[in-house]
């Protein structure tokens, strides 16, 4: 089965359920998939010319709605690092993937590679039935859907294929250089410190990194420190890397998470 093959099937397994779609920040379409090369304003070129309200990719315009969520846009345009912390919903990673796609439409970029730990709410890949695929696929998931949702699925078939587009577990950059590309390291709350100073040196000449996460959602063994945490504490220090912080108020699902957030939020800060 070749690439193009797998992730057909792939797609065909787990479709994107349309249930899910007001999760997303609002967006519109703006063409049909064929139209890959017509014209459009790149995050940078926009951030230059002051606030972003909107972000296009090949199949979306998708709008901004909180000033947190520019602020995050706004950063990846200004900064080759960036981190991007908070609850789930904010549209953290979503986001930053709308960025990958508009970076790459525009030229500025040759490569996306969208990356998780495959470690996550207390599963072990070796504790999961099936073959590697199999047993990543579910990890990787909320990224080709967004992928899908912003490039439709044969284009995104066809640069995987080509090795354009990669989305893999975290251990699959171990001994890489990363230049001219995007790179989104999503949940970094589940790397250790090792894991993520490893990410982070993998990053080349003419690449940006953005690392999501939400520290109050960590899934490593008791007493393992998050690799996120960690870096926040030993990067602080460096202006040239930018820190979003993302609150219940940005939140874009269900009126009723938001409510959920801050109530859990309580609740731990009364322990």
């Amino acid at each position: 089965m070749n690439s193009s093959e797998l992730y057909e099937e792939i797609a065909l397994r787990s479709p994107m359920d349309k249930r899910t779609s007001h999760s997303l920040p609002a967006s519109h379409d703006s063409g049909d998939v064929g139209q890959m090369e017509r014209p459009a304003p790149s995050v940078k070129s926009l951030s230059a010319h002051g606030e972003i309200n909107e972000i296009h990719t090949h199949r979306k315009v998708i709008r901004l709605r909180s000033n947190n969520q520019k602020r995050y846009i706004q950063n990846i345009a200004k900064f080759d690092i960036n981190f991007g912390i908070g609850p789930a919903g904010t549209g953290k990673t979503y986001l930053a993937v709308a960025a990958a796609v508009n970076a790459f439409k525009n030229d500025e970029v040759k490569k996306i590679l969208l990356v998780r730990p495959a470690v996550e709410a207390g599963e072990k890949l070796g504790f999961l039935p099936g073959d590697l695929s199999e047993k990543v696929n579910p990890y990787l998931r909320p990224l080709y859907d967004a992928l899908y949702e912003m490039m439709g699925f044969e284009q995104v078939a066809k640069l995987i294929d080509r090795q354009i587009i990669e989305v893999c577990p975290l251990a699959y950059m171990r001994g890489r250089t990363l230049s001219d590309s995007f790179i989104i390291l999503d949940e970094s709350q589940n790397t250790t410190p090792a894991q993520m100073k490893m990410l982070l040196t993998r990053i080349g000449f003419g690449s940006k990194a953005v690392i999501t996460g939400d520290i109050t959602q960590v899934d490593l063994p008791r007493g393992q420190a998050s690799g996120l945490q960690h870096a926040l504490q030993v990067l602080g220090g460096i202006d040239k890397i930018g820190v979003t912080r993302f609150a219940s108020t940005d939140v874009v699902r269900h009126p009723l998470v938001k409510e959920i957030i801050e109530a859990y939020d309580e609740e731990e800060a009364g322990q």
